[in-house]
C-alpha cells in the first residue's frame, strides 16, 4: 500500500505493467460477480430480523424535556463583572 499520492500512482503503474492494463478491471469484475450471492439479498428473513433490531435500538439517547426561555432566564440571573 502506498503512503502518498505519488506512491499510489507508482504502485498502480507497477501493477498495470506486471499484470496488464486491465488489471483493476478484472478485480472489479470478480467482486461484482461474487457480490450478489449472500447477505440480505439471499435471505429476506435475515433482513427482517436485522431491521427489527435496528428499530428497537435508538442511537439518539433518551428524550430530554426542554426548559422554557422564561424559566431559564429567571433561574440563571448571575451578575458577572470582570476586573472587580
Amino acid at each position: 500500500m502506498a503512503g502518498t499520492k505519488a506512491g499510489g500512482a507508482k504502485a498502480a503503474a507497477t501493477n498495470k505493467s506486471k499484470y496488464g492494463k486491465d488489471f483493476y478491471s478484472k478485480i472489479g469484475q470478480k467482486g461484482g460477480k461474487n457480490g450478489t450471492t449472500g447477505g440480505f439479498a439471499a435471505n429476506r428473513e435475515l433482513a427482517k430480523i436485522a431491521g427489527q433490531k435496528g428499530g428497537r435500538i435508538s442511537r439518539r439517547g433518551k428524550a430530554r424535556t426542554a426548559i422554557s426561555t422564561t424559566e431559564f432566564s429567571e433561574t440563571s440571573k448571575i451578575d458577572v463583572r470582570l476586573g472587580e
